[in-house]
């Protein structure tokens, strides 16, 4: 750990002497997290998912500096719908919703997925997207998915007074998904993993 008090100038440095005293040099807590998730097929072309979860309910305190520090940790709250609509046998559109806050600071981020069947059989597909976090930022994003393995590429464009801090080049990002199906207690296939 570093103190501002090892702060030479120019970098900080640990092996400083630090006035900060410690009451405790480790700590451990119990963190409580719930939500829910409802999923809705109002035909054979579109599936509805939304959801709300809130994580740190218990408000934790989290300290290094004993129990007179009001350290709690704020409720996190996240709260998302997005839908999955079969326009025909060659197009699924994916438009979503998405919102987190927590402390006063949150993110709301609203797009949309296409996926263009190249084969018949959905087991080859191109992918493509825009998506837009208010007030932040836009992001497209390109990929291609091959017998449920998709590699998807994102560049995140800062639109924002942040773009100084990023010299206006944003952020790259790969992401690499494996959708499969699992094998439920009587050996048949499920849409999702049940316990």
């Amino acid at each position: 750990m570093k103190f501002p008090d090892q702060f030479d100038g120019r970098f900080f440095d640990s092996d400083l002497p630090t006035s900060v005293l410690l009451e405790n040099t480790a700590i451990h807590y119990f963190d409580l997290q719930a939500g829910i998730n409802y999923a809705y097929f109002p035909t054979d072309n579109i599936y509805l998912t939304g959801g709300y979860s809130i994580h740190h309910v218990n408000r934790a305190r989290e300290t290094f500096f004993g129990s007179t520090s009001d350290s709690r940790i704020p409720m996190r709250h996240i709260g998302f719908a997005n839908a999955m609509i079969k326009l025909n046998n060659q197009w699924i559109l994916q438009p979503s919703v998405f919102h987190n806050w927590q402390a006063g600071a949150g993110a709301t981020v609203l797009g949309v997925q296409a996926n263009y069947n190249l084969d018949g059989f959905g087991e080859k597909q191109l992918i493509g997207g825009l998506w837009h976090r208010f007030n932040d930022a836009v992001f497209p994003m390109l990929g291609m998915e091959v017998a449920g393995l998709s590699l998807i590429y994102t560049y995140d464009v800062t639109m924002s007074g942040l773009r100084r801090f990023n010299n206006g080049r944003g952020a790259h990002e790969i992401s690499l998904l494996k959708k499969s199906f699992y094998a439920g207690s009587d050996g048949k296939d499920v849409k999702c993993p049940h316990f």
